[in-house]
């Protein structure tokens, strides 16, 4: 495990939003997105108050999952620019005081890798993992039928061979089972470094790492693989400070102390997240369970999942970095899902921008784009039974055609645009004061300027139930219904000043919170510390 180091600053102050570039801005009319239409938007994302964009894989692939099957870590596909377009957008974020954060997958590439092309015919190559039989477990083992033979292990689908990282048990009687010290796995470590240097001397201020806990194989505790990437953040420190790593793990509280500087709140990955916006329906979205959630519109959910999973993950970190709390990802359903509009989701947002972790917005969130269900697969969006092909739809910013996002004809773009009629669009949110778009940026602009709101203040919870009430440092009261029925909370009266209030009142007889509801209000100084 790495030492206790401290996350630079400006992660401790981000608002972090995810871009998936294939359906955000597609500069060139070929019904695709790319890193010019992402440089084309920023003025709206600047002006909306994010200062960190995260792209999903952007690198040249073979797209059988969406850019999660790389064939060159080095060079941006064509389908989305050039290395110099993303110099470029690298350049117009930073003036507009804004950081650019690419997707690393360091686990695997795809079948079409130049080291993989070498590793199917070379046996003395070990960048990947192979075996003469089909090894135990079983799953994930696939015949090579190229002049090495034998089989290869994949990660996922069998277009994506796991990248050899060791094994943190080995076995004579299982050669494949190299330890981490071996050739291979050190070779794989070394081009890690060398990939993110790369980016980083381009001007890269992080990386979102992909499936962070999967590279070393058979590792109980995760000892060696926590080992690896504490060995990459001491790297990072030294020579590129001030860059950092986010990890798809899943367990901050496993993840942070090993090396990251922060790590998701995950659907697949305990029952925290879902414990706030699982969408309630089990069969409207990706991992959806239909458990109650807190944010369900019928109000059977509960906080303390989401608290206790927190206070433990907190504890755990100790300063060390944080919670990323995302409003939905590539993978998980959008906050307008199932039963749940886009008029019930401001509270959820009042919650991610107010409670102490690092908050994500997934694109298109901010205006309220929902879920799409039905569609076709695109490039392995259809993982089983998750259509995550329903959270990647085109970014609506208008009402010309295809909402904005391309010229080309409908039937060419990379997804269809949401059919309906009713459909947020940026511009229509813009113009209208009362819309989610402009709650949400109201609430960043307040995070941005009251530092007990941010991610290192101390946070207390005063009511669990609806409404979930907690308090800022020590004179920043948030109140939050997530339900359709009102709810009401004891306080006892302060002279509050209101910062930002959507239907919550403090009377005589304590908190009352309309349905969808949230205040975030500034405590008067004498009540420091009596609360």
């Amino acid at each position: 495990m790495s030492a206790h180091r401290n996350p630079p600053s400006w992660l401790s102050e981000a608002v972090l939003y995810q871009i998936y570039p294939a359906t955000f801005a597609d500069s060139d009319g070929d019904g695709i997105g790319d890193l010019r239409g992402v440089t084309q938007r920023l003025d709206h994302l600047s002006w909306l108050g994010v200062d960190t964009l995260w792209l999903s894989p952007c690198f040249d692939s073979t797209f059988g999952d969406g850019g999660y099957d790389v064939t060159d870590y080095l060079t941006v596909a064509p389908r989305y620019g050039t290395n110099e377009d993303a110099d470029a957008l690298i350049e117009a974020a930073r003036a507009r005081g804004m950081r650019v954060m690419f997707d690393l997958v360091p686990g695997h590439t795809s079948h079409r890798h130049p080291w993989f092309l070498e590793a199917v015919r070379n046996p003395d190559d070990h960048r990947y993992i192979w075996s003469d039989r089909i090894a135990s477990p079983v799953r994930g083992w696939i015949p090579n039928h190229a002049a090495r033979g034998g089989y290869y292990l994949a990660n996922f689908y069998p277009i994506q061979p796991a990248l050899n990282f060791g094994y943190a048990r080995t076995d004579p009687a299982e050669p494949w089972r190299q330890p981490v010290t071996a050739p291979g796995p050190q070779a794989n470590r070394a081009a890690l470094r060398e990939i993110m240097g790369h980016w980083f001397d381009r001007g890269v201020s992080g990386f979102r790492v992909d499936m962070a806990a999967s590279l070393v194989k058979d590792d109980p505790g995760l000892v060696e693989t926590g080992r690896l990437w504490g060995e990459m953040r001491d790297w990072i420190d030294t020579a590129y400070p001030g860059r950092i790593l986010l990890s798809e793990w899943g367990d901050p509280g496993t993840a942070v102390p090993a090396g990251f500087h922060a790590d998701f709140f995950l659907h697949f990955t305990g029952p925290a997240l879902r414990s706030l916006w699982d969408n309630g329906t089990g069969s409207q979205g990706a991992w959806a369970d239909g458990a109650p959630c807190y944010f369900d519109p019928e109000g059977r959910g509960s906080m303390a999942t989401f608290v206790d999973a927190w206070q433990e993950a907190d504890a755990a970190i100790d300063g060390a970095g944080h919670v990323a709390l995302p409003t939905a990802n590539h993978d998980f359903s959008r906050l307008t899902c199932g039963p749940r509009t886009r008029d019930m989701v401001a509270p959820a947002f009042a919650f991610q921008l107010t409670w102490p972790s690092v908050p994500v917005i997934y694109y298109g969130d901010e205006i309220g784009m929902r879920y799409v269900p039905g569609l076709p697969d695109k490039e392995g969006s259809q993982l089983d039974s998750e259509a995550r092909q329903g959270s990647r739809t085109p970014m609506q910013w208008d009402d010309s055609a295809n909402a904005g996002f391309s010229t080309a004809p409908p039937d060419q773009c990379y997804l269809p645009v949401d059919p309906a009629p009713d459909r947020p669009t940026v511009a229509a949110a813009r113009a209208d004061e009362a819309s989610l778009l402009h709650h949400v940026r109201r609430l960043i602009a307040l995070r941005r300027s009251t530092p007990a709101l941010g991610a290192t203040a101390p946070v207390r919870v005063l009511h669990r139930d609806y409404p979930f009430v907690y308090l800022r440092g020590d004179r920043h009261l948030v109140v939050v219904n997530g339900r359709a029925t009102p709810a009401t909370a004891p306080f006892p009266p302060t002279g509050a000043s209101p910062l930002a209030v959507h239907g919550v009142e403090l009377t005589p007889a304590g908190i009352a919170a309309a349905p969808f509801s949230y205040g975030v209000f500034e405590l008067p100084e004498a009540t420091a510390g009596v609360l």
